[in-house]
């Protein structure tokens, strides 16, 4: 019988030891994805993961160091605090806020980007520094994409908000829209207050605009005050402008303001109106209206005159108006002879540079006929003399030479008279004596 050549077969693995395998790999992974559930249910690392992806796409360190929270289910939510968002290295933040809170729809999570609609945003207590807002966007990579703007469906609230400039800042800022969306009209309400070289305007405003978009229309009105050491001028105002931004700033074209307003210096009310139109800009630290048109309009003390010129506002502020007065107003001391008979207008020039509560020396030109006066004044103690009226001094309190053909004086007739005029410096305050 021959014999049996065929080999013997290797012995298999048993069956159980792959399904013991098996198991092991998937209880692995089971308990990875439970470690990283746990991982990812904590707030705080859902939020570093959102913060930290916002960040890269923007250029910015982006981190939140107080508690947060996050939900899920229904519209997903984010809210993060102690938010601050800076350039990486950067020294100061570009922006610092108390609290953050984003909620928005699964669709727009999904969408990645394609889609901009957010159902709500909350900041507390924002603050952002103007001047690392321009040095970052300085740094962004050119765009020939028109800006998208996100829509809000259930609106955008911000309180005790600040935005910081060089020399100026806007305090207690609050926001409140109700909803807003590219196509379509928002209505809501700004409040806050300027302050800049001891001068402070606060406001409280109902703003409409047409879109938020440039060159979509804007109106603004309520309440503005400019609130100075001595004096107040408190007004109800309208504007209405578009917006605007291009490489010469931000800011509005085609403004027109049209302001009901009361100078207020202890015992002194004067009622008021005027109007402005000007485009208006912000660039570089700096406000500026230019060309500027202004009209004013009062009775009993108030003059009334229209003008052209300019006013910037930035480290000074700066006023230029080539206008006229309509007439020497009946309340103001009465001019002498030939002077006072005239019908004429007073065109005049005037030119001031120096803080913002027009403290400083303004250069005045006025002319009548063929008299003329070049000099210069300040403000308050030309407003003082100007509300006393015929118990005042019979010149005004200025400073500067007046030339006149002829002027009459106690029944004498003065011809070729040339006046130099040296307003007397208040005396020093005495020290008290000890």
């Amino acid at each position: 019988m021959p014999a049996d050549t065929t080999a013997p077969s290797a012995p298999r693995s048993p069956r159980p030891r792959r399904w013991r395998r098996k198991l092991l790999i998937v209880a692995a992974l089971l308990l990875l994805a439970l470690i990283a559930l746990r991982w990812v249910s904590r707030p705080s690392q859902v939020s570093w993961i959102v913060l930290g992806q916002a960040g890269k796409a923007l250029g910015l360190e982006i981190t939140a160091s107080g508690a947060s929270e996050y939900r899920l289910r229904g519209t997903p939510m984010l809210e993060v605090r102690d938010l601050v968002a800076r350039e990486p290295g950067a020294a100061a933040p570009l922006l610092r806020a108390e609290r953050v809170y984003l909620s928005l729809p699964w669709s727009t999570i999904r969408a990645a980007g394609a889609a901009l609609d957010v159902e709500r945003v909350e900041l507390d207590a924002p603050q952002l520094d103007i001047g690392a807002l321009q040095h970052w966007l300085a740094t962004r990579p050119p765009s020939n994409e028109p800006l998208r703007l996100p829509s809000l469906s259930d609106g955008l609230r911000v309180t005790r908000g600040r935005v910081g400039g060089a020399g100026w800042s806007i305090d207690d800022i609050a926001v409140a829209i109700a909803e807003l969306h590219p196509d379509r009209p928002a209505r809501g309400r700004l409040q806050g207050r300027v302050q800049s070289s001891g001068v402070q305007v606060p406001f409280d405003l109902a703003a409409t605009l047409q879109r938020p978009a440039a060159a979509r229309g804007l109106g603004l009105a309520g309440r503005v005050a400019v609130e100075a050491k001595d004096w107040k001028l408190p007004m109800r105002i309208r504007l209405g402008a578009l917006l605007h931004a291009g490489d010469d700033g931000l800011g509005l074209d085609r403004m027109r303001l049209a302001a009901q307003a009361r100078y207020r210096a202890g015992d002194t009310d004067l009622p008021f109106a005027f109007g402005l139109f000007a485009p208006l800009r912000y660039r570089d630290g700096q406000v500026s209206l230019a060309p500027l048109g202004a009209a004013v309009r009062g009775a009993g003390v108030m003059p009334n005159f229209d003008a052209a010129g300019r006013f910037a506002f930035g480290e000074t502020m700066q006023l230029q108006l080539d206008g006229r007065l309509a007439a020497w107003p009946d309340a103001w001391p009465s001019l002498p002879p030939p002077l006072g008979q005239s019908q004429s207008p007073l065109p005049f020039v005037l030119d001031y540079r120096g803080a913002a509560d027009f403290s400083g020396d303004t250069a005045l030109q006025l002319r009548r006929d063929q008299t003329r006066f070049d000099g210069r004044f300040r403000l308050p103690e030309m407003l003082q003399w100007v509300d006393a009226g015929a118990q005042g001094a019979l010149l005004p309190p200025l400073s500067g030479t007046l030339s006149t053909p002829k002027i009459e004086v106690s029944g004498a007739s003065l011809e070729g008279v040339e006046i130099e005029i040296e307003q007397d410096d208040p005396p020093p305050t005495s020290a008290p004596t000890p």
